[in-house]
């Protein structure tokens, strides 16, 4: 007979899967991370609590393997689905009835792409069914340009300048386009890594001044709009990778994936920082087949 799950245990599995967006599996970091949303707007915060819930108990109602629920794997998705809607429609009634059924339909889709990189060494799902499944909520909303519009200051600076946009590229990886909550958020990661707090920020600085080289306005770019692809992008291949090149051509292939995303006008969530990824691993595979077949 299945026993409810404990209170300790869910709530560690809700804090790690929120810090497993920026792949952390920290309690503090997590906790963090829900003061910086929570800070910026209660709302939002309401909306991630919800998507965790969602995604945490389907997990364990599906039997999923426990120490996968309370790492996390099945909160993160979840929880970024729950903001999304959340800054779509607000805490009205379906809103909340779509982050309960996206986080619970997230939780399937993950466990299905966490099997086959366990068993068939396929690229990493990373937020792969956040980015789905939220292009699905933002075509049935109907908002796609509402939600874009409400992630952009109206002003062009503030008092932050470029360090501000930095923080903006952190915070946008939840939508918040906020330097305090950055600040939280790069807070966290120094808790929990602190090689991966300086890849976060150094993707988002590069992200963003490239975003100004290429020609775009001040107050896209300061948004951290630009940023925040390019974060994610170095704070994965940092993980996995010693050398500096990985998670530096992560950049690098992050930002000229948003930049085709822009071109196709489709909202990039984070699709570019999923392909860079799988573009360097796909390619450091190739390299090291191409090392086995030499002759010795």
């Amino acid at each position: 007979m299945l026993m409810r799950p404990h209170i300790s245990y869910l709530l560690r599995s809700m804090l790690n899967g929120i810090s497993q967006v920026f792949l952390q599996r920290h309690l503090g970091c997590g906790l963090l991370v829900l003061v910086a949303i929570g800070l910026h707007d209660l709302a939002l915060l309401a909306g991630t609590v919800l998507g965790l819930l969602s995604g945490t108990f389907t997990a364990w109602r599906l039997g999923y393997p426990r120490d996968d629920i309370e790492t996390g794997l099945y909160g993160y998705n979840a929880s970024l689905l729950g903001i999304l809607i959340t800054l779509m429609l607000g805490l009205a009634p379906l809103a909340c009835l779509l982050t309960i059924l996206s986080g619970a339909i997230s939780t399937p889709v993950q466990h299905h792409l966490l099997r086959r990189m366990r068993e068939r060494r396929s690229l990493p799902g990373f937020t792969l069914p956040f980015v789905l499944l939220g292009w699905l909520a933002m075509g049935v909303c109907g908002v796609l340009e509402a939600v874009v519009e409400a992630r952009v200051p109206e002003h062009q600076l503030d008092g932050w300048g470029a360090l501000g946009g930095i923080l903006k590229g952190l915070g946008q990886v939840l939508f918040l386009p906020d330097p305090l909550a950055g600040l939280f958020l790069l807070a966290a990661l120094l808790l929990a890594d602190r090689n991966a707090a300086v890849w976060t920020l150094c993707g988002s600085a590069v992200g963003i001044f490239v975003a100004l080289l290429a020609g775009a306005s001040e107050p896209s770019a300061l948004a951290g709009l630009a940023g925040y692809n390019p974060a994610l992008a170095a704070l994965a291949l940092s993980q996995v990778h010693r050398s500096a090149l990985a998670p530096a051509l992560g950049i690098g292939l992050a930002i000229i994936f948003r930049l085709c995303f822009d071109q196709l006008g489709l909202p990039p969530l984070t699709m570019p920082f999923i392909l860079a990824c799988w573009a360097v691993t796909l390619g450091t595979r190739q390299y090291q087949r191409q090392g086995e077949w030499q002759p010795s």
